[in-house]
């Protein structure tokens, strides 16, 4: 079994820019994680289907569309409702600063703001999700 971190990064909504998502996913492969990227146009149930099946311990969604506040809370509840409130929610996007304290509050653990360099992500990453036992 492997000890690697596992990230799944997704798209959700109906957002058609994922070159960042793709950025990031490649920054958090080549940092040594095990990363699934779900592709374009996800929902959180599809989002949520893969990280349990891929026993993931985060999930990193980018929201460009706007929608972030119910994208992020839905995803949380699925999560919740799956007994899975152990993989950690983090995420970037257009989001605004005055948004990111009630993020926070409904369990997501990070929000990376334009700008943001993929080093800062994956370190982000490798401190605060868990390493899974060997």
């Amino acid at each position: 079994m492997s000890s690697r971190i596992r990230v799944v990064v997704a798209k959700p909504g109906l957002d058609g820019h994922d070159r960042g998502a793709k950025v990031v996913a490649r920054a958090l492969r080549d940092a040594g994680m095990e990363v699934v990227y779900t592709g374009l146009h996800q929902t959180p149930e599809q989002i949520v289907e893969t990280a349990i099946q891929e026993d993931a311990d985060a999930v990193g969604l980018s929201v460009l569309s706007g929608a972030h506040m119910t994208l992020f809370r839905r995803v949380l509840e699925l999560l919740g409702e799956r007994d899975a409130r152990d993989i950690v929610v983090f995420g970037g996007g257009i989001i605004p600063n005055g948004d990111i304290p009630e993020l926070e509050k409904l369990g997501v653990a990070k929000i990376f703001t334009p700008g943001a360099t993929t080093q800062a992500i994956v370190e982000w990453v490798r401190e605060n999700v868990a390493q899974p036992v060997a």
